[in-house]
């Protein structure tokens, strides 16, 4: 069955590059053949941390986007993983009603995922309940509580949101904290995640063995967590 994951969340510096990341990482390590279509221009992830696995997508260019679904109908095994810049929801909502992308995925066989990656902030909820209007229980949703941006999601669970989506069948991934030191590391080495946790020289900038320690059992609890979204 050809799988479409779109990670999204709208609001910028939520963490979506890096849930992308993560997920790049995770098709990685599980052998499981996926493409990756960055819609970043400026700060694309996926072009600077996996150009290998990865092509440049044009929100604004509805030719483009298609390309989305052309490749996943192609290789129907390929996972396809797309990176959403912070505010494109309008633009995506406008291409996916002109071709009917939820009603055309039914007929293939094929399933879209959102992960809406989100911060401990109201505006991530009131995002949230923005997509949920918008598309019920048309896409398969994964709501990624991210950590690093605040751990504390009592705006999230008060709201009702959580659980409309969780009644939409959503799964919740949380992303623990990894001490910001690390994560600037990695960045600053424009380092994929398995380089991260394995390169032994921790010269320029790179990580030293314990650094590379919390990389490995920071990734094993989110693998975890991914493991039970079946992607």
């Amino acid at each position: 069955m050809a799988r479409i994951h779109f990670i999204g969340g709208e609001k910028g510096g939520v963490g979506k590059s890096l849930t992308a990341r993560v997920l790049a990482q995770y098709f990685i390590d599980k052998a499981i053949p996926f493409i990756g279509f960055d819609t970043d221009r400026s700060h694309g992830a996926l072009m600077r941390f996996y150009s290998d696995y990865a092509s440049p997508v044009v929100m604004d260019h509805y030719e483009a986007l298609d390309v989305i679904v052309e490749a996943a109908a192609e290789q129907p095994e390929r996972r396809v993983l797309v990176d959403l810049a912070a505010q494109t929801h309008d633009g995506l909502v406008r291409w996916m009603d002109e071709v009917g992308v939820v009603n055309m995925a039914d007929e293939m066989g094929m399933t879209i995922h959102y992960w809406h990656v989100m911060d401990s902030g109201k505006d991530s909820v009131d995002l949230l309940q923005k997509l949920l209007d918008r598309f019920g229980t048309g896409l398969r949703y994964v709501l990624v509580r991210n950590q690093i941006r605040g751990n504390d999601f009592s705006v999230l669970e008060q709201s009702g949101q959580q659980q409309r989506a969780l009644d939409f069948g959503a799964k919740i991934v949380s992303i623990r904290r990894l001490h910001e030191g690390v994560v600037q590391k990695i960045d600053a080495g424009s380092s994929s995640f398995w380089k991260a946790k394995n390169a032994a020289d921790p010269t320029g900038g790179g990580l030293g063995m314990m650094d590379r320690q919390r990389v490995k059992m920071w990734l094993r609890d989110v693998y975890r967590e991914i493991d039970d979204v079946g992607v």
